[in-house]
């Protein structure tokens, strides 16, 4: 894909640039459309389309797998855990926080009247 962007990149800026001008635009336009109306090329365009829509649903559902076995990856080796809390390393935090810290205490909300 980087390759065809640089082709056309470069088709354009010689066009743009080429001292010949319309003449030669003409001709790069020409060559252009005879590629793109020639039958090999059709012909492997569908294919290509073809197997693209074949292939659609293999490829989500492998994605799909894919991510899930990435989230359940990262929950396992999280320091936080899972969303079940059943790793263990919860007890193991919560021994490393400050006891006056608001995380350990019941109602973390500021008490009384505010400013």
């Amino acid at each position: 894909m980087k390759k065809l962007t640089l082709l056309i990149a470069f088709a354009v800026g010689y066009v743009l640039g080429a001292q010949a001008g319309r003449q030669r635009y003409e001709q790069i336009k020409k060559a252009a459309f005879k590629v793109k109306d020639d039958p090999r090329v059709q012909s492997a365009a569908s294919t290509v389309a073809d197997t693209a829509r074949e292939q659609a649903p293999v490829v989500a559902q492998k994605v799909s797998h894919a991510a899930g076995v990435a989230a359940s990856t990262a929950a396992s080796h999280s320091p936080f855990g899972s969303s079940s809390g059943s790793n263990g390393h919860d007890d193991e935090l919560l021994d490393q926080l400050n006891p006056e810290s608001t995380a350990r205490q019941d109602n973390p909300y500021p008490q009384g009247d505010l400013p």
